[in-house]
């Protein structure tokens, strides 16, 4: 367990968030943030990213209890200046899909640790370069349903990963939760606490 807090919450249902988050610390429940995800068009990706982890953070924070620890995440894709969520259906994922192939595109995961006297919150941003997609490609891939959950339409971690050419920045961040950065958030918040807690 992460020192002086318990529990530690993961405010979030992505079953890869929880297996990413059990290689840090294999001690938390799972309690997903219902907040307006709405994005501000006033803010850049970067902020909007960075403020709806906030959101999720500060929701499930104020409804638990004061020693708990939550670490909250969102990530969107940017291409080009415009910010894909998750697609609506099929056809908004063959679009999105369309979108990025022959194209260098950011992954923008934002995470925030909150305790009930501290808050941290980070952005990783990371370039994706996806090969071009040949004929058929994106419907099949879309009808599959893998990239119906995932923003940008598309998850590295699975089939996805085989329409990517190259990757500059963090891997874990594309999965959705970048791991070498939250660990240092942690430390941050635990002042300076050791958080590896796997056994082994």
């Amino acid at each position: 367990m992460i020192p002086q807090y318990h529990p530690i919450i993961l405010a979030s249902q992505s079953p890869r968030r929880r297996e990413l988050l059990a290689r840090i610390t294999p001690d938390f429940i799972v309690c997903p943030a219902d907040v307006d995800e709405r994005l501000s068009p006033d803010s850049t990706p970067e902020e909007n990213v960075r403020q709806l982890a906030q959101r999720k953070a500060r929701a499930v924070s104020a409804q638990a209890e004061s020693s708990a620890l939550v670490i909250a995440a969102d990530t969107i894709v940017v291409c080009d200046g415009t910010i894909l969520g998750k697609p609506q259906d099929e056809a908004d994922a063959v679009r999105m899909l369309r979108m990025l192939s022959g194209r260098t595109h950011q992954v923008m995961t934002a995470v925030c640790v909150k305790t009930a006297d501290a808050e941290c919150a980070e952005v990783s941003v990371t370039d994706v370069t996806f090969r071009t997609l040949h004929d058929g490609e994106a419907e099949a891939y879309a009808a599959s349903g893998e990239p119906l959950d995932k923003a940008g339409a598309y998850g590295i971690q699975g089939a996805g990963g085989l329409f990517i050419s190259g990757i500059r920045g963090d891997y874990y961040g594309v999965m959705g939760l970048p791991i070498c950065l939250l660990s240092e958030m942690l430390r941050q918040v635990c002042g300076g606490t050791n958080v590896n807690t796997q056994k082994g």
